[in-house]
């Protein structure tokens, strides 16, 4: 009978190293019991079709919300109780916006836009009365909200990417300056608009959003021909480079008790070329954009590994379940 150390004996040295390397880097960013507790909203293509599910990021346990196998659901986003879930879908046809209750049930329709406008990445005031969300129609890039009812449908003005602040008071969205974008905020009724950042971001996905206590913004920047996740005051003072991967890092969001940051990683921003884009969501590689996280100072960033080989390739959120 080979004793316990026999496997590494009957290896060539060079094996032997790579697979004690492999281990040690293994142990040193993925620690089990890490994310117990936590409960993530991605968009997967599991299914061989763009779902939404809650997954355990510890576990592995995944539940599909939508079971929708004809149409593309996209940009999913918690309510701040947990109980209920925004996000778009195409099965009307056109990306719309709709809302469910957390288990999936109860979906319910609030915008009816016709093609080719696109709602996308939906964000709720602390109070749930209000959903802000991205309104593209036609290349025009608007700011829109709407009550959880599907009333009080409002155009608040020109911008991409918007995220309204826990206490409903102030929107940060991206804008265009010159070349690139830059973070800006405007107050939740459309005035008083401010820029935030300076620095010009000519990939895109800046896609900035608040911390839970309001305090902070995180959004992605570009460093080089890369995507780097940066955190500002609100104020848009104090920036500070959290990620350093030299890849296309993007669309991060904060865990309820501000102890981590999820994020999503892709080796090339395919969205800048539209035969690029329609390849990638056609070819629908499940590894293209993984789940990572990090500590919230930026330390330790790593793939979430039950998210490694699963994701859709929309700029979906990690959202996390609110506690």
């Amino acid at each position: 009978m080979m004793g316990r150390h026999s496997l590494l004996d009957a290896l060539p040295v060079k094996d032997c190293l790579f697979m004690v390397a492999a281990v040690l880097a293994f142990g040193a960013t993925c620690q089990a019991g890490e994310l117990a507790g936590y409960k993530l909203l991605t968009t997967s293509v599991r299914t061989g079709d763009t779902e939404i599910f809650v997954v355990d990021p510890d576990m592995g346990d995944a539940q599909n919300l939508t079971r929708s196998p004809t149409s593309e659901e996209r940009y999913p986003c918690w309510s701040p109780d947990g109980s209920r879930v925004t996000f778009t879908s195409n099965r009307d046809g056109t990306y719309n916006l709709y809302v469910m209750d957390a288990d999936g049930k109860n979906v319910r329709q609030l915008t009816h836009e016709k093609t080719p406008s696109v709602c996308y990445m939906p964000s709720w005031s602390g109070d749930e009365k209000q959903i802000v969300f991205g309104l593209d129609r036609g290349g025009e890039g608007l700011m829109a909200s709407v009550a959880p009812d599907g009333s009080k449908f409002k155009i608040l003005g020109p911008g991409r990417d918007p995220c309204i602040s826990p206490d409903g008071k102030r929107i940060a969205f991206t804008q265009r300056v010159r070349k690139g974008f830059c973070v800006f905020a405007v107050d939740a009724d459309g005035k008083n608009v401010r820029q935030l950042t300076t620095h010009e971001n000519e990939i895109g996905a800046v896609l900035p959003t608040w911390s839970p206590d309001g305090k902070n913004i995180l959004y992605a920047d570009q460093v080089g021909d890369a995507l780097e996740i940066f955190v500002c005051d609100a104020d848009g003072k104090n920036v500070k480079q959290l990620t350093s991967l030299g890849k296309i890092s993007a669309s991060a969001a904060w865990s309820p008790d501000m102890k981590w940051i999820s994020f999503r990683v892709t080796d090339t921003a395919y969205w800048r070329s539209e035969e690029e884009k329609e390849k990638a969501y056609r070819d629908k590689r499940a590894d293209k954009r993984p789940v990572w996280v990090m500590r919230a100072d930026g330390s330790n960033p790593h793939v979430i590994e039950v998210l490694h080989y699963q994701c859709a390739i929309d700029g979906s959120r990690a959202s996390w379940k609110p506690r």
